[in-house]
């Protein structure tokens, strides 16, 4: 296009916004009374609306001024208030912007500035993209705004590589069966998926490993191993540290282990970008991923990535708008689900609505500006995780309509990325893929009226307390919003000497959605079960018998793994040999492998307590304050799925298995490696990788033996 065009084209364009802005003024003036564009004694029209074009010319130079340092300076506060502030700064702006007007015709009380600044900004931005989206270079420059990145900052990115790169999106929790139900039909919930499937891309169902969570299945899928991860949080007895995989000392400790034992960088470490995700995969360029959130430096370029959406104020206004709507949203859905008494149903009071805004409307909007702007600069591999459906369905229910709205709004979002495809440099092939599904059901503590730890403790004979205390939620996002509120991480149970003593034989009783972890501090290594026999006799018998307990596994010194059911059921893993009715057949084929193999890992814990699967209903019984829950074997959320364009190799020969995040990683390497190009450094790069990455404090260094140690 020749320069004068593009000049030309602009200069249209700022002026069609600059008049929409002033009538946009006029209109407020006359309907708001605290608000005018007149002197006292009254003005002609005219002179009315040239001072209406001088105040949305002055706001709109503020905000392309102003904002940006504004946004680069609030980085220093935490992230999430970024959006609480945007109204305050917004009308502020405005108020300024007023006062430049001549002889003080431009006055607003600060309420009014406040409503104004938003409708504003909100009609200034609608104008702006509709007259974008009709030029492709101005469509192409407001995406890249969009996510704060410049053409310029990449050599050739104006014409881009021919081979064509990929996007990974990841639904978090969303299962294999459910996506099916949300594209089926004449009418479907997500119109962006069903009109792929089909079409354009196919869909396979994979399996997860028995800790069926984002912390295993992701660091699986970005780094290529997930060996010795046990469940979403774990208690390792030779540092007596409690590893939990979504803060970020864990999250970057779990990455550090996973480069050692693979000996590279990760699926990203070739000019790739990971947004929104627990591990980096060795990319370059990263935005709220939580294992580099803990650290300052150049390599942490998480804040960025909020400082480039929330520097266009327009962005800012429209996603606090939408934040507020969703906080309500979810008051109103709350209050609605109880008033219907509907169940089951857990609490969903205290910051939770705000947990959920920042999940569904935040984070959502963050990082799909992000992955546009990646597009955009023509990067290589894109790694994204949108985690808004999950922290719904935990506490709304996996299938229940409240969930399901997210998944529209996803849909949505998919949709916005698909088309920001077009105008990228290079070709882009979209992969959808989830970590994991989701399993209904009522709590482990609202069926049977206690918790594991009242039970364990039972079990033991020590005294069950009156009430039981609530589990933390194994949610991202709430560990998301707490790295953007600089929020320290929690220390209570870091340390169970803090509450036991510090060689106490008490139990320690974690959960993981309805995989319960049980272990004794005191003992070094994993107990044996005839120790425990001998020190609490009741104890497996009493979980065991439970109705609401599907198994448990415990090391015997005679017999090795063993899984053990209700009325002396057993199934030795080693020998295959079973007693009884085999626990392990309800929850279906390939359970066995998949206890077996986490049993080999060192830290698992000294007991690994399964609830119990009704294989009619799906429902299991969350050990946390969930109804929708995932961390253990049990109907849906062992089963996630992947969506890949028809141009890529299947995932694995026709009807056979993909089982385990470890072998779906591979797929996606040999993917990567199908654009006809170098792909994953190997080798010297994954060294340098491994040197940025420090030990977390409070951690040990890895074992550099190998993986299978013997015991």
């Amino acid at each position: 296009m020749p320069r004068w065009k593009s000049l030309s084209g602009t200069l249209f364009r700022v002026l069609a916004v600059w008049l929409v802005s002033s009538l946009t003024l006029l209109v407020l003036a006359a309907l708001l009374p605290d608000f005018r564009l007149q002197s006292a004694g009254g003005d002609s029209l005219t002179r009315t609306a040239f001072t209406a074009a001088l105040g949305a010319g002055a706001f709109g130079l503020l905000s392309a001024l102003v904002w940006p340092l504004l946004v680069r300076a609030l980085l220093l506060v935490p992230a999430l208030v970024i959006g609480l502030l945007v109204f305050f700064l917004n009308g502020s702006l405005l108020l300024l912007a007023l006062g430049l007007i001549p002889e003080g015709r431009g006055q607003a009380a600060p309420e009014t500035a406040v409503i104004v600044a938003a409708v504003m900004s909100a009609t200034s931005s609608a104008a702006s993209g509709f007259l974008a989206v009709r030029n492709d270079e101005a469509y192409h420059r407001r995406l890249v705004r969009l996510a704060g990145r410049r053409r310029g900052r990449r050599s050739g990115a104006a014409r881009g590589p021919a081979t064509p790169g990929t996007v990974f999106l990841q639904l978090d929790g969303l299962g294999h069966d459910l996506l099916c139900e949300a594209v089926r039909g004449d009418r479907p919930l997500m119109k962006t998926v069903a009109r792929w499937t089909g079409d354009s891309h196919r869909l396979t169902p994979w399996r997860t490993d028995w800790s069926s969570q984002t912390g295993a299945s992701q660091l699986a899928l970005l780094h290529g191993s997930n060996e010795d991860l046990p469940a979403f949080r774990w208690y390792e007895k030779e540092s007596r540290t409690l590893v939990v995989s979504n803060r970020p000392t864990g999250a970057a400790e779990l990455q550090r282990r996973a480069i050692e034992r693979t000996g590279d960088g990760g699926l990203l470490a070739y000019d790739g970008a990971s947004r929104g995700n627990l591990f980096s995969g060795g990319a370059d360029q990263v935005a709220l991923v939580m294992s580099v959130a803990a650290r300052r430096g150049k390599h942490n370029r998480s804040r960025a990535g909020y400082f480039a959406y929330f520097s266009d104020p327009a962005n800012a206004t429209r996603t606090a708008v939408s934040f507020v709507a969703e906080v309500v949203r979810e008051i109103v859905q709350s209050l609605r689900t109880r008033f219907r008494r509907e169940l089951p149903r857990v609490p969903r009071g205290g910051l939770y609505p705000v947990i959920r805004a920042f999940a569904t409307v935040v984070e959502r909007d963050v990082v799909v500006a992000a992955v546009i702007g990646d597009m955009i600069a023509g990067r290589t591999a894109v790694y994204a995780d949108l985690v808004g459906y999950d922290e719904v369905a935990h506490h709304s229910g996996p299938a229940h309509r409240d969930a399901l709205q997210v998944l529209r709004s996803l849909d949505r979002a998919i949709a916005l990325i698909a088309r920001a495809a077009r105008h990228a440099p290079r070709p882009y092939r979209i992969v959808l893929l989830s970590d994991h599904g989701q399993s209904h059901g009522p709590t482990f503590l609202d069926r049977y009226g206690l918790s594991l730890g009242d039970l364990v403790r039972a079990g033991c004979g020590l005294p069950v307390p009156r009430r039981a205390g609530r589990t933390p939620s194994g949610a991202e996002a709430r560990e998301a919003a707490r790295a953007a509120l600089h929020r320290p991480e929690e220390a209570a149970g870091q340390r169970p000497e803090q509450t036991e003593g510090p060689a106490s034989s008490h139990p320690l009783v974690l959960a993981s959605g309805n995989l319960g972890l049980v272990s004794f501090p005191d003992v070094p290594g994993r107990i044996t079960r005839e120790e425990l026999d001998r020190r609490h006799p009741a104890l497996l018998g009493t979980l065991a018998n439970h109705p609401g307990i599907g198994f448990v596994l415990v090391r015997s010194a005679a017999h090795g793994p063993v899984v053990l059911g209700a009325s002396g059921a057993e199934h030795h893993l080693d020998t295959g040999h079973i007693t009884g009715t085999d626990p392990l057949a309800p929850f279906g084929t390939g359970a066995a492998e998949a206890v077996r193999r986490t049993d080999r890992f060192p830290h698992t814990a000294d007991l690994m307590v399964n609830s119990a699967y009704d294989p009619a209903t799906g429902a299991v019984h969350a050990f946390e304050e969930q109804i929708g829950s995932h961390g253990g074997l049990g109907g849906a959320q062992s089963h996630p799925f992947l969506l890949w364009p028809v141009e890529l190799t299947p995932p694995v020969p026709e009807d056979g298995p993909l089982t385990g995040a470890e072998q779906v990683h591979r797929v996606l390497r040999r993917w990567l490696g199908e654009a006809e190009g170098p792909q994953l450094p190997l080798g010297p790069g994954a060294d340098e990788l491994r040197r940025e990455v420090p030990p977390a404090e409070g951690f040990p260094s890895p074992d550099p033996a190998p993986q299978d140690k013997p015991r």
